[in-house]
């Protein structure tokens, strides 16, 4: 028989599933306001002063054909959150840093390039998905 489900493991669980769905947003923005050639194009100046950087350069379907693999992949993981197995929860913590960095990287980037830059707009949810799946999943630990 299968154990209820505590309240901080539903919730990590929400957080889990709204960190997915803000990472798809933030994909959509990035993917319909140019992110890809901005960024290969500053991999492509960096490796010209820099040759031994191995910065990829990426085409648009294998860039975007990964990032909706990344998230199928989160939502398809969604039951190990629900178990509240520790390692999807050291996994939870990791990936909330990583995408708050992300989103503070777009945020940071706009203002000291004063202007929006791809993928800033859907930031702010990125951002805020994050800290939230940060927070349910260490609130998590002691379950």
């Amino acid at each position: 028989m299968n154990k209820p489900i505590s309240t901080k493991v539903r919730q990590w669980r929400a957080a889990w599933v709204g960190l997915a769905c803000a990472l798809a947003l933030h994909v959509t923005d990035e993917a319909l306001t140019g992110f890809l050639p901005m960024c290969n194009g500053i991999v492509q100046g960096v490796r010209a002063r820099h040759p031994w950087v191995p910065f990829p350069v990426f085409t648009f379907p294998v860039w975007l054909g990964g990032l909706v693999l990344v998230v199928v992949l989160l939502l398809g993981l969604t039951p190990f959150v629900s178990r509240g197995q520790r390692w999807i929860r050291l996994v939870s913590l990791v990936l909330a840093v990583i995408m708050m960095g992300n989103a503070l990287g777009h945020i940071g980037v706009s203002l000291y390039w004063d202007r929006a830059i791809p993928g800033v707009y859907s930031s702010p949810f990125l951002l805020a998905a994050a800290v939230a799946l940060f927070a349910t999943a260490w609130r998590a630990r002691k379950h």
